[in-house]
């Protein structure tokens, strides 16, 4: 993920108020697969805010470290692709460290396709570090949403 433990300061109004802002559009969601009160991983689309990239979502999933290897993020991908298809997206597109090889055979799994390298593009731990490029192109005819 992007943000490290020590950046994520939001609290639960902003969280409403982004969730309120979601549901408010036609081509974004959020996802989320919970087992009682705990949320073991999410899945989030957001929609490109034009005519012309309205059919585009850019997606970011998390799954708690104790919850991997269980299926859920090849599940959460599933039910994402089924939200885009029914809600006209037409292209899921992603970014991922190109070290982070389990995630990336998940997004191949799921059917999405290296579309490019962003080299040094992040720092992690001091380290330059290259980022992939992944999409995954959809049925769904491209309509006015």
């Amino acid at each position: 993920m992007l943000i490290e433990r020590d950046e994520r300061r939001e609290e639960l109004d902003e969280v409403r108020s982004a969730l309120r802002r979601v549901g408010d559009t036609t081509n974004s969601t959020v996802i989320v697969a919970a087992t009682g009160d705990v949320v073991l991983g999410y899945v989030e689309a957001t929609g490109g805010g034009y005519r012309r990239n309205r059919f585009t979502a850019y997606v970011v999933i998390g799954v708690l470290a104790a919850a991997s290897g269980h299926g859920i993020g090849s599940q959460l991908l599933a039910e994402l692709e089924r939200w885009a298809v029914n809600a006209g997206v037409h292209r899921l597109e992603l970014t991922v460290m190109a070290h982070n090889h389990r995630a990336i055979r998940l997004y191949e799994r799921a059917g999405f396709l290296v579309e490019g390298c962003r080299c040094e593009c992040l720092s992690v731990d001091g380290e330059l570090v290259d980022e992939l490029y992944m999409a995954k192109l959809l049925p769904a005819a491209v309509t006015p949403l």
